[in-house]
């Protein structure tokens, strides 16, 4: 037992060392993981830098290509110019040797050297004459040029000025269009109240005659009312029915103020039997006759003519298209409508 106590004991004893071992291989991993991930950090940093190193360097590569470029289309250039200066001297040399051989053709030819030299002279005075003469012309050009732009700025001034006019009086126009288009629309309400009252009136005044109705905005008489038949000459009988309205009539020129053009239209309908006499050859003809009749009597009782517009329409406006006898008593009528004029 003794024995056993003390193998425990001695077993007991290993397992410190194993951890501490143990702990010590873990630091040295953690301190080598450390080294590798600060190795691993400088060498991110260095390369980066590298990076923008090299970034830089290919901008400068790229703007000294450029350069390289623009340095070549100089050097074409000047070889370009070279050639045509070297063709240019070469000129001039073969103009040299001519001159040169013309000058010993006129020392060798002594007796004409004078005549030569003078007409070489006479050559060069008209060529300094044309010049004088053609900087005159440049200079004038030059003068009118300029006149002229300043006549095109003035003209654009102007013009500018113009469209600004044109479009404020657009503007304006606009705004007079809109405006007259608001005093016609109150003129026709206006006109339409004052049809209304004159109707009214009317209404008034007619009420009991059963011949005499409102069709839409007229006021419809039966020609029985005011004419025999196949006559264009209003009937004693109707002549009160006209005398009031001829005082309707006055009454409302007096309340129509007078920047609202109006009249009062008289239109004559026949029935569609036709009718030929020395007088009237056919329905037209008799019912502009009863039209007029009309207005006549309304003129005679006061009415100013410039207020009566009288129409005839014969046949060709029915109320009833049918054959009966009724039908034609409603289509033989005197209509009186209020209208603008």
């Amino acid at each position: 037992m003794a024995f056993a106590r003390s193998r425990r004991r001695q077993e007991a004893n290993y397992w410190p060392g194993f951890v501490d071992a143990l702990s010590s291989l873990l630091l040295v991993i953690i301190f080598m993981l450390s080294l590798f991930m600060l190795t691993q950090f400088f060498l991110g940093q260095e390369i980066q830098g590298r990076d923008t190193a090299l970034a830089r360097l290919n901008s400068q590569i790229a703007e000294l290509t450029e350069l390289l470029q623009l340095e070549r289309a100089n050097s074409d250039d000047l070889t370009s110019q070279l050639a045509t200066l070297t063709a240019t001297l070469a000129g001039a040399r073969s103009e040299n040797e001519r001159l040169t051989g013309q000058l010993s053709g006129i020392g060798a030819g002594i007796g004409d050297r004078d005549s030569t030299i003078a007409g070489l002279e006479s050559d060069l005075l008209e060529t300094q004459q044309l010049s004088d003469e053609a900087n005159a012309q440049v200079a004038l050009l030059n003068q009118q040029l300029a006149a002229l732009r300043t006549q095109i700025a003035a003209l654009e001034g102007a013009l500018e000025a113009s469209e600004s006019r044109d479009a404020e009086s657009r503007t304006q126009i606009a705004d007079l269009g809109r405006r007259l288009n608001l005093a016609l629309a109150q003129r026709v309400q206006d006109l339409s109240r004052y049809r209304s009252d004159f109707f009214g009136r009317l209404r008034e005044i007619l009420e009991t005659r059963a011949d005499v109705r409102v069709v839409g905005d007229r006021f419809v008489f039966q020609s029985e009312v005011l004419f025999d038949p196949g006559q264009a000459d209003i009937a004693s009988d109707g002549l009160p029915e006209l005398d009031a309205l001829a005082d309707a009539i006055l009454q409302l020129e007096n309340e129509i103020p007078d920047d609202i053009n109006w009249v009062l239209r008289i239109d004559g309908h026949t029935d569609s039997r036709p009718i030929s006499n020395a007088r009237f050859p056919s329905n037209w003809e008799l019912s502009a006759a009863r039209a007029i009749s009309v207005a006549q009597y309304l003129v005679s009782r006061g009415v100013a003519p410039a207020r009566l517009v009288a129409a005839g329409f014969g046949e060709f406006a029915p109320l009833d298209t049918g054959t009966t006898e009724e039908a034609y008593r409603r289509n033989r009528r005197i209509e009186f409508k209020l209208t603008e004029g």
